[in-house]
């Protein structure tokens, strides 16, 4: 059942965001550059048009003779799964218009949605953004609420095979990736080394022509920066997909990079989630359902990095990573956890990423396999090359 008292919180924290801003005007320094005094109209004022992408090709082969490469286990001797094959994952183009020093729009489609059903799919960010000062930012439309690690870096730079298992669950049940509503961040302290994030979105994925219930998504991220390189996060959301009950979420992550010798970095990104998987709850067609607070998911992934900044005038960096991650879908209800590494190699041929070359293994275990399923070991091999532009 809706409640009602969603939408009082929906509208108090409007009042906050709308309030915070004023509150930064009020406090907002003097231009420093003195246009403040001379420029009569803003209109135009820092207008430019850029365009940006990013192209992401791969090679996979699944090493199990029963085992396709989209992870599905099937009867050798009656059927034949397709073992290897080529993929363009991301065909991604990025406009942003700026039209005065605050206003802008940024529009993201990835092409290669159209390869398959593209239904909902293609368009990912579609959004207009309002900035006051370092301390208040406010966008509207369909964009990533900051709920993680994963969702604070840029969208197109991809370190591994791909995001973790625990982003793309959490992005079914509308707690993050693409999603269609308001966000409001900035710096909490002039230096910047404390920021916040906060929002309400519709909380049923994007590209849906309108929220399939009466209750909005809220969430919540402060993250701050310690000693030299440290930086630490927590989430906190609440919402509703469908006719599911109001369901939470929460998280916490780190971050850090420690110099080692002459040229060589070590990068660490850990996080934990844990959350309502409302997709479970609403196929569950029991009379007597358990509660949404049984349907729990939650997942913690490591993520070392070691980097040697070669900085030739060709190969610019190597980065040899193993990712661990543990996620389960049901663990309260049917628990089945599944547990990944990814050892992978990076060739960065220009700096931040604009061109690399890596390859690694994706090795998937249950605890429970379940044949001709998904749910079943794997490990799949890949040589992926992404280029930036």
């Amino acid at each position: 059942m809706i409640k009602h008292t969603n939408v009082k919180d929906i509208n108090l924290l409007l009042i906050i965001i709308l309030f915070g801003g004023l509150l930064s005007a009020q406090g907002q320094q003097k231009d420093q550059t003195g246009l403040v005094d001379t420029l009569k109209n803003y209109s135009a004022y820092k207008r430019k048009l850029t365009f940006a992408g990013v192209l992401q090709t791969r090679y996979v082969v699944a090493l199990d003779k029963d085992v396709d490469v989209n992870g599905k286990n099937f009867d050798a001797g009656t059927s034949t799964g397709i073992s290897n094959t080529f993929l363009v994952k991301r065909a991604r183009i990025m406009v942003k218009g700026d039209i005065n020093d605050r206003f802008s729009a940024n529009i993201l489609a990835n092409l290669a949605d159209f390869s398959n059903n593209p239904t909902n799919k293609v368009l990912e960010n579609a959004y207009i953004k309002y900035s006051l000062n370092k301390y208040f930012h406010i966008q509207a439309g369909q964009f990533r609420p900051f709920f993680g690690i994963e969702d604070a870096i840029a969208v197109d730079i991809i370190r591994t095979l791909d995001f973790s298992n625990q982003y793309y669950a959490f992005g079914k049940n509308g707690w993050q990736s693409f999603q269609i509503g308001l966000s409001a961040f900035g710096n909490v302290i002039p230096s910047g080394k404390l920021r916040y994030f906060a929002g309400a979105y519709n909380g049923n994925n994007k590209n849906q022509t309108s929220d399939d219930n009466n209750t909005k998504n809220l969430y919540a991220r402060l993250e701050g920066d310690f000693l030299k390189s440290l930086t630490l996060g927590v989430n906190v959301g609440s919402g509703s997909v469908a006719a599911s009950s109001t369901g939470k979420a929460y998280g916490a992550d780190v971050t850090t990079k420690i110099p080692l010798l002459h040229k060589l970095d070590l990068l660490v990104m850990a996080e934990y989630k844990m959350g309502s998987n409302f997709l479970a709850y609403n196929a569950d067609e029991q009379l007597a359902r358990p509660d949404i607070g049984e349907y729990q998911m939650q997942g913690f992934y490591f993520f070392p990095t070691l980097r040697y900044n070669h900085q030739s005038r060709r190969l610019r960096a190597l980065e040899f990573s193993c990712r661990y991650e543990y996620f389960d879908e049901n663990y309260k209800l049917s628990s089945n956890p599944r547990k990944t590494l990814i050892p992978n190699i990076s060739l960065i041929f220009a700096d931040d990423f604009y061109a690399a070359l890596q390859i690694g293994v994706a090795i998937d275990r249950f605890k429970t396999q379940e044949p001709l399923s998904t749910l079943y070991d794997r490990n799949l091999g890949y040589v992926q090359l992404q280029i930036r532009f």
